[in-house]
């Protein structure tokens, strides 16, 4: 009985509630993501023309990756001199520049950049 007389003891000396809460401040949503969500939020539809634009740009960008020689047709290794890490990192930057994951069992296959679009408009619905 003493604890219990001791927490309502206790309660009675606790302040009433104000009227309104008292709210934290709003923390700011790092630069990044609110450039990135700016960046997504009102893009245009993706059309086949716009994927390749968008894989060819990313390839170019490929420090291994002579862009002179790059075409929607260039073997990644027989053309373009790469090797398998290499297609891996293509493969990453495509990820990244999509926004969506591509199976390991999928990407052992994209070989040339068309590969790589023709894969990207069939998983995003994108038909001409």
């Amino acid at each position: 009985t003493i604890l219990v007389a001791v927490s309502v003891a206790e309660q009675d000396e606790r302040p009433e509630p104000e009227e309104e809460p008292v709210l934290a401040p709003r923390k700011e949503v790092p630069g990044r993501v609110t450039q990135l969500c700016r960046q997504y939020s009102d893009m245009p539809p993706l059309t086949l023309e716009g994927i390749r634009d968008r894989v060819l740009y990313v390839l170019k960008l490929y420090d291994k990756i002579d862009p002179e020689k790059l075409s929607v047709d260039s073997h990644f290794m027989k053309d373009l001199g790469l090797d398998s890490l290499d297609q891996v990192e293509i493969i990453m930057a495509m990820e990244d520049e999509f926004g969506f994951e591509i199976p390991d069992t999928d990407a052992e296959k994209l070989m040339c950049p068309q590969e790589i679009v023709d894969y990207i408009a069939d998983k995003k619905d994108v038909y001409e």
